[in-house]
């Protein structure tokens, strides 16, 4: 984790600019000490990249940066201390008639003993910053300002052979890649067709099977096969691949001598070529590349293999990327087998076939990790050997260079540091665990690895849903359904985690974050992150003493050990100061502790699912650093407290609660409000009319409230909104959408309406959502038309779904060409629309 300063140190420099240190630092006389601390670390920010990349092979600057990032992470509390106090006194600014009441609700040390106390903190962490300063230049460190990729760990160059009798399993794939092989389009000559997967997955061993099928060779006059690599350097490629044609290259050829050899020798027929392990998702450099290969015969192919979605996307010319999946559990068996004994030899060890079928369920279907474990117990026939590969982590087994984990490292070192700080604490969740998005995200926000710097116009939740993209394209992360672009598809998507990429994050967390179970031996004092599973409570209670750099804590324990978990999180809120995230969702105890008011630096909070807890403590609201409060789920809470107009950071709420109306005091007051999510709530029959002044509010669902009515008189005030996607899912009341919906006219981006039974249209004025961009209506029985004109001023719109709308039928016979011509239906209203196109 040591590669993480940088990051760090942008969060601190950030936070010592901004204006509300500038005030807090003349309001306290702290003006002349924090210029001095913005100083050393500008001096030493610029030297950190140099300092990252060297660490590797250099112990001493390892060290250098261990006692940096504790220093900085000191500095980073300390800035919190300050921010937190400057909420306070925000807050009680903005509500100050409530007077004494609301300074004793907020008191805390004397004010002047605290100033005393930031002041000499920020003393001693700049004069320790100013000492690690001055170590730095025994190291002739190099002035960075740009993050450079890591070049260790370069991947071997592949080949076009291979033994048909060493690869198992995979003929339906090389089928489905051979037939596409032979088709033609009308359009193009040459189609490109991506095989896309995570490393080891065997895309390179598949093109190779394709590549020496004897069909293939029949059908082309010309076979090339280019490892293409990282360095995606286009003469190099063009040269390659005229010795790949020829067999000889001469070596002094300029580059418009060896282009204009190139396209002749295409010219001559139908080529094709295999771009094994392309890494390029440079639009400019494939575009180059690709041009010079286009004089091919109609029919000419190339296929690109790669890890990286967004490469797929650029490079593909046709409808789908081939998204290789896992091998089936019997060929990974039979592969393990073919690694672990020589011929014949595994019929004598059926034991150690039995805990085989073990160890190859760990795999899940990559053949790189069959083989690699298949590898480590080749011609061991002591059954403690093949138990202990089996019970350990992967990751720390001892592997070769071309063995899965290090295959597995070269797609994280490609990752810029802020995108593999999100990745890692991503090992904070189980195996398994279906992400969202905009859950990530959050969770991302309130450990502060979403930084704004770059792009200061956007929202922390666009950038961070950037981050997610990037990780997705990457093959971090894979869509539950088999889409090619998220971007297409909205982000209303679940995704899974690869195991073996899940252990991949744990190997690169394991000095930050820890899974604490029942067969946890130690919790490292240094840990900052930890996720509690089943069996792993008392174990975190043997260790609590000894920890106090705790920023994150996510409990997943069964509810037979639920009687004490409020004493827990008492004790964690106690213990831990500095706590960022505290997760507790589905949890069963009835109140939570108030001593929650304490955990002033909390950013996320996890309530959900809890179907005990009626109330929450007024002491929440003290909690002026909280980003994210999520109650979904909740379904007999009684109401929100009273003061939560307190929150003035929040930006994320999702509710579920038992109430017939919510005061317009609690949400309506929350102008720093992003996200918010209502939903099954049972007895809800009207919201807060303040909802429609949240100008900020840019993702609005209201999700199963039956009994909610949204209507409303027609002279309501239409205020200037910012809301991008609006969800209505399930309200059975609604027959018309809310009138001051037409104040997110400019920025409504994407409308779901699904289950509404009582619409019976949608309102004219949704013509004029001129951003608007995907429209989804599923399910809305009584739906019976949709604006009959304007469609031509929706200059946004890409897409529409409509499905299980049966009364549109008519609509669309008698004026729905317009609609038509832009609408995906469902089968049953597709044959109506089939006449207007």
């Amino acid at each position: 984790m040591a590669d993480f300063v940088f990051p760090l140190a942008q969060k601190v420099l950030e936070k010592l600019a901004s204006f509300a240190y500038e005030e807090i630092s003349l309001a306290w006389g702290l003006k002349e000490e924090i210029e001095k601390f913005q100083e050393s670390m500008s001096t030493i920010k610029a030297v950190i990249l140099d300092a990252e990349e060297r660490q590797t092979n250099e112990r001493a600057i390892r060290i250098w940066l261990t006692k940096l990032k504790d220093v900085l992470l000191k500095a980073r509390d300390l800035l919190d201390e300050i921010e937190c106090e400057v909420l306070r006194s925000q807050v009680v600014k903005a509500h100050g008639s409530v007077g004494r009441k609301l300074r004793r609700f907020f008191s805390s040390s004397n004010p002047l003993v605290f100033r005393f106390s930031i002041g000499h903190g920020i003393k001693k962490i700049r004069e320790r910053i100013d000492e690690i300063v001055a170590e730095k230049d025994k190291f002739n460190l190099i002035v960075q300002h740009e993050e450079k990729k890591i070049k260790h760990g370069r991947r071997e160059p592949t080949y076009s052979y291979v033994r048909a009798s060493e690869v198992i399993g995979r003929e339906d794939e090389k089928q489905k890649i051979v037939e596409l092989l032979m088709q033609s389009d009308d359009e193009r000559n040459v189609d490109v067709i991506p095989i896309c997967g995570i490393g080891g997955l065997g895309k390179t061993t598949l093109a190779k099977m394709v590549y020496d099928d004897g069909r293939v060779k029949d059908h082309f006059n010309l076979k090339m096969w280019v490892h293409a690599s990282k360095d995606f350097n286009v003469p190099r490629l063009i040269k390659e691949i005229l010795d790949s044609a020829t067999g000889k290259v001469n070596e002094n050829l300029t580059l418009e001598l060896m282009q204009t050899q190139l396209r002749g020798i295409l010219r001559d027929g139908k080529f094709l070529l295999i771009l094994d392990d392309v890494w390029n998702e440079n639009p400019h450099k494939w575009f180059e590349l690709r041009d010079m290969l286009m004089e091919g015969s109609k029919g000419s192919k190339i296929v690109v293999t790669t890890r990286s979605n967004k490469v797929a996307l650029l490079v593909r010319t046709v409808p789908t990327t081939f998204n290789l999946t896992d091998l089936s559990q019997e060929d990974s068996l039979s592969l393990f087998l073919k690694w672990a004994f020589k011929e014949g030899k595994d019929k004598p060890h059926e034991k150690l076939v039995e805990i085989g079928r073990e160890i190859v369920e760990r795999c899940q279907g990559v053949p790189l990790a069959v083989r690699t474990l298949g590898s480590l117990l080749h011609s061991k026939v002591d059954e403690q050997d093949w138990i202990d590969v089996r019970d350990s982590e992967m990751w720390k087994l001892k592997q070769n260079e071309d063995d899965i984990f290090p295959v597995l490292q070269l797609s994280y070192n490609e990752l810029p540091s802020y995108l593999k700080q999100c990745f890692l604490y991503c090992s904070l969740f189980p195996k398994g665990y279906k992400f969202h998005i905009s859950d990530v995200v959050q969770f991302w926000i309130a450990l502060g690895v979403v930084i704004q710097s770059h792009d200061e116009n956007k929202s922390l939740e666009y950038i961070g849903e950037q981050h997610f993209r990037e990780l997705w394209s990457s093959s971090f992360f894979q869509v539950e359904e088999n889409l090619d672009d998220i971007e297409e598809h909205g982000l209303n998507n679940t995704f899974t985690m690869h195991d073996l990429i899940h252990d991949l994050s744990l190997s690169v967390a394991e000095s930050e974050c820890l899974i604490v179970n029942s067969q946890t031996k130690h919790i490292p004092k240094r840990v900052g992150h930890l996720s509690i599973i089943d069996g792993g409570e008392d174990k975190f209670l043997s260790f609590l003493s000894s920890l106090d750099k705790v920023r994150t804590i996510r409990f997943s324990i069964d509810d037979e050990v639920e009687p004490s978990r409020a004493c827990l999180v008492d004790k964690c809120i106690m213990r831990f100061k500095y706590l960022r995230i505290l997760d507790l969702s589905n949890s069963t105890f009835e109140m939570l502790p108030s001593s929650i008011g304490r955990a002033k630096h909390l950013r996320y909070l996890d309530l959900s699912r809890n179907m005990k807890m009626r109330k929450l403590p007024d002491s929440i609201c003290k909690l002026q650093s909280l980003l994210t409060l999520k109650l979904e789920g909740c379904e007999n809470l009684e109401g929100l407290p009273r003061d939560m107009k307190n929150l003035i950071s929040l930006r994320f709420l999702s509710i579920t609660t038992n109430e017939t109306f919510i005061p317009e005091d609690r949400i309506a007051c929350l102008t720093s409000l992003r996200t918010l999510i209502i939903s099954f709530c049972k007895r809800l029959v009207t919201l807060p009319d303040g909802l429609r002044c949240l100008t900020g509010l840019e993702d609005l669902r209201i999700i199963n409230c039956r009994k909610l009515v949204l209507n409303e008189a027609d002279d309501v005030e239409i205020k200037r909104l910012s809301l991008q996607t609006l969800r209505l899912v399930g309200l059975d009341e609604m027959v018309a959408l809310p009138g001051w919906l037409q104040g997110s006219a400019d920025t409504l981006r994407y409308l779901h309406i699904t289950g509404c039974y009582r619409l019976t249209q949608l309102p004219e004025w949704l013509t004029k959502m001129t951003s608007i961009q995907k429209i989804f209506i599923c399910n809305c029985l009584d739906l019976e038309s949709l604006p009959a004109e304007g469609m031509h001023r929706l200059s946004s719109l890409q897409e529409i779904r409509i499905g299980e709308c049966k009364k549109l039928g008519k609509f669309i016979e008698e004026i729905g060409k317009d609609w038509v011509r832009k609408v995906y239906f469902d089968p049953e209203l597709q044959r109506l629309a089939r006449k207007f196109l």
